[in-house]
């Protein structure tokens, strides 16, 4: 979304410090004591007022995902793929669940993919990739250097 800070970390979406923004895509982690007002009144209310372009919902009891697109001034069920992930025209990404453990706790989590299908990494994985990486550069560098020294030894000695 274009005219916020995407860096900063949010626990709400508060539309004053946002510069009166309102978000065009809004997830909801739905719990038993507030599932019914999340699909009633708040999807009137996110429809209706803030116009936001596609509302995803996550039940973590039924593991049930559905997403939304506003079409006019109601929203439309967004239908999964084969994969059972939702296609975000707002994210130009798949919204789906993926199981693995994090943090010690194995569990589904909704994730982003690319279109091609492969996982979106978060930042704290990005940053442990991009270290990998790093880490496998200098290794290569150190074997090299090995490599030629031996070499040169040898072509001192020969």
């Amino acid at each position: 979304m274009g005219g916020v800070d995407p860096g900063r970390k949010r626990e709400a979406w508060i539309a004053w410090e946002e510069g009166g923004r309102l978000p065009d895509v809004i997830f909801e982690m739905l719990s038993p004591s507030t599932a019914k007002k999340d699909r009633t009144e708040k999807r009137d209310l996110y429809a209706r007022v803030f116009r936001a372009a596609e509302y995803f919902l996550y039940e973590h009891e039924t593991r049930k995902l559905e997403g939304l697109r506003l079409a006019g001034r109601f929203y439309q069920s967004i239908e999964p793929d084969e994969h059972g992930r939702l296609w975000s025209e707002e994210l130009g990404a798949f919204v789906g669940l993926w199981h693995s453990e994090i943090e010690g706790k194995q569990d589904d989590w909704v994730r982003l993919f690319r279109p091609d299908g492969s996982l979106i990494p978060t930042e704290a994985e990005a940053e442990r990739e991009r270290a990998e990486a790093e880490r496998r550069r200098a290794d290569e560098a150190e074997a090299e250097l090995a490599r030629l020294r031996t070499l040169l030894a040898e072509r001192e000695r020969g």
